[in-house]
């Protein structure tokens, strides 16, 4: 994978030229919306918290052609901040932040507490080493840049595999492009007031620049460069989902289009095809286009529900809960799949497995038994450091906030 500086399995729009007689102008104010939650949005983020799981667990290809998670993400986090910049950006600013880097600093603590423990020093870091890994531990308070991790730590032997720390630090390239976006979105929200489209389309011919090898930036700022162009036309998305741009759209129109985006996306992903075949997020130029077109049609179907319909409401009360500790399922989720290992070795040791027919059927079921594992783990993590993330909206501390009243009644979400 070539996102942010992990190696391995790990992160909505409606359309184009306005018509005659199709709405406000650009320099008109957005239309008002209720308040409260849009429970579609909500419900997309939570499916894409879930696809990202199974996609770091099981590492599945296909996974992100199905539904680009790390592009809905975006465009989710864009659309609520282009609502949030109705007030002064700084200010707007200091909120996102505020509420990012606690969670982190958790994880952070957890993480480099278990690398040193492992006998990691980062002074002699043979990739950061010296006083350079040192001032690198920095991205493990600020996500400016990519934290130093060791590729190998602990003993193959030990609970964990050595390699753990490379898989619970690649997540953390979703909250440097994050805190990123949040920094450029008054500018970006300012130059799309005035150019809507060419702001639209400017990261994916970005992406055609840095992404496909014409000009190549070493390092990780090179990365970091690659993340902003790749998922920088679905964070401007939401800004266009927000400000009623893609509703004065033609549907055919939009959808049409998008079409013809994702099939270019198909097409040029069939051509470079990286070390696991068909994922994206070894193709920039694919992941790009692919998530673009994918988030337009999300977005121009959006019925901006006020409450789950039907069939869905049996899971309202997940919704809830994902999109309330959202920050601390994406943070720990790799590291617990990793944790998963030596609770599900355990069973090796049990006396009925001492049958070769017990072995090979949990050899064989292994991978299941992590999918249905690594849940429990996260629930019992959103109930040991979920709670950060109210401390750091300025909320009093929830144990599980799934919307339900301890009555039993239901809560406004």
């Amino acid at each position: 994978m070539t996102q942010g500086y992990t190696t391995g399995p790990v992160g909505p729009l409606q359309h184009m030229a306005p018509v005659a007689d199709a709405g406000p102008s650009l320099s008109t104010p957005p239309p008002v919306k209720p308040s409260g939650r849009d429970r579609y949005l909500d419900l997309l983020r939570s499916i894409a918290l879930v696809r990202v799981v199974v996609y770091h667990l099981f590492g599945w290809a296909w996974l992100t052609v199905l539904f680009p998670s790390m592009g809905v993400m975006f465009a989710l986090a864009g659309s609520l901040m282009a609502r949030s910049l109705s007030r002064p950006p700084l200010s707007v600013i200091k909120s996102r932040v505020r509420r990012l880097l606690p969670p982190l600093w958790a994880f952070s603590a957890v993480a480099l507490a278990l690398m040193f423990a492992g006998g990691w020093n980062p002074v002699k870091d043979p990739d950061n080493g010296g006083t350079w890994g040192l001032v690198k531990l920095i991205d493990y308070i600020i996500p400016i840049g990519a934290p130093p991790f060791p590729w190998h730590v602990g003993s193959k032997s030990g609970l964990l595999e050595d390699t753990w720390a490379v898989q619970a630090a690649g997540p953390l390239w979703y909250l440097r492009a994050y805190l990123w976006f949040v920094v450029a979105s008054p500018l970006l929200l300012w130059a799309f007031r005035k150019a809507p489209w060419p702001t639209l389309l400017a990261p994916l011919g970005l992406t055609a620049i840095v992404g496909t090898g014409l000009v190549s930036i070493p390092g990780e700022t090179g990365n970091a460069i690659t993340d902003f162009a790749v998922y920088g036309g679905c964070w401007v998305l939401g800004f266009a989902h927000h400000e009623g741009v893609l509703g004065r759209v033609p549907r055919y129109v939009a959808v049409s289009c998008s079409a013809l985006v994702m099939a270019f996306a198909l097409w040029w992903a069939s051509g470079h095809l990286g070390p696991d075949g068909w994922d994206l997020n070894d193709i920039p130029l694919a992941q790009a286009m692919w998530s673009f077109g994918f988030v337009v049609i999300l977005l121009q179907y959006s019925p901006s529900w006020q409450e789950l319909p039907g069939r869905l409401a049996r899971w309202d009360k997940l919704v809830t809960l994902s999109n309330n500790r959202a920050v601390t399922i994406y943070l720990w989720h790799n590291l617990l799949i990793m944790a998963t290992v030596p609770i599900i070795d355990q069973a090796y040791n049990l006396p009925f497995m001492e049958n070769d027919r017990a072995t090979a059927a949990l050899d064989s079921t292994y991978m299941l038994w992590m999918f249905f594992l690594v849940w429990p783990l996260i629930g019992l993590t959103i109930v040991a450091f979920g709670w950060i993330e109210d401390i750091a909206a300025k909320r009093s501390p929830r144990l599980w906030p799934n919307g339900v009243k301890r009555g039993g009644g239901r809560r406004r979400v």
